[in-house]
Order: structure tokens, then sequence, then C-alpha cells
């Protein structure tokens, strides 16, 4: 009866840590997502500057905003990672403004789309307009042959 008792308490103990291990913290946003991106609805050459965002390893940069990375939460999804971007933002006018903590999700679309937004149900479609870093293709295992 002890040993029975003793078991579920190391489980007990032990269960918290293995659900949270999944989720990696990373010191930058990953290379795949650098470079410059328009909403989906637009084209690349008609968007202005006013609507892309800009997304390099350690800054997020739009029209309203500009911020820097302080870490990055990778967690497994069915479709690719998916990214939790924690930012220390400003006002990129150059006004003087008390810096904003926030955070900024990141998933995988199709090729060269994200979905970008602050929480899951904002989510929106972009579409890449220039690359900081390699273009981000799916890479499928090979057959194995014996």
């Amino acid at each position: 009866m002890m040993r029975k008792a003793a078991l579920l308490v190391f489980i007990a103990a032990l269960v918290p840590q293995v659900a949270t291990a999944y989720v990696l913290r990373r010191s930058s946003i990953p290379e795949a997502y650098w470079g410059t991106w328009a909403p989906a609805d637009t084209t690349c050459k008609d968007a202005d500057e006013s609507i892309t965002l800009v997304l390099s390893a350690q800054a997020y940069v739009s029209s309203a905003t500009s911020c820097a990375v302080e870490y990055v939460s990778e967690t497994p999804s069915p479709k690719g990672p998916t990214y939790s971007a924690h930012l220390l933002c400003s006002n990129p006018t150059g006004e003087v403004q008390k810096k904003t903590s926030t955070d900024l999700i990141i998933r995988p679309g199709d090729a060269n789309q994200i979905y970008v937004g602050p929480d899951f149900s904002s989510l929106k479609p972009y579409r890449r307009c220039s690359a900081g870093g390699p273009s981000r293709q799916r890479h499928w295992p090979l057959p194995l042959s014996l």
C-alpha cells in the first residue's frame, strides 16, 4: 500500500513537468521567418510600408511599433511549430514613450505564408515579399530503401 502511495506521489510530481517539456525557449525568431511580409490579400508590389511587417532574429517592426525580441517559445503543432515571441516595444516615430511588453504569435501557413497576431483569435495571413533568410520549404522524409 505504501509503495502505491509513493508511486502516485512521484507520478503527480512528474506529470506537470512532462506536460510543459515540449515547449522550447529560443533567443530569437527562426531564420525561416526573417524578411518583409505583406497581408495575404495584397500583392507585395502594392503593399506600402504602412501595412507590411518586418521580422528579423531580434526584431519585429511595423508602421505602428518597433519591438525587440526578448525570447521566443516554440510549441509543436500538426502544421509545424507555432512560435510566441515575447517582445519589448516602442513607438517607431521617436516620440518619448514607455516601452511595453507584448506577445506575437507566428504560425506557418502554405509555402511563403504565415499567420501573425497578438493572440490565436486575431491571427491574420501574411505572404513573404522579401526574404531575410531562406524561404521556408516543407521537407518530407524520403522513403528508405532496403
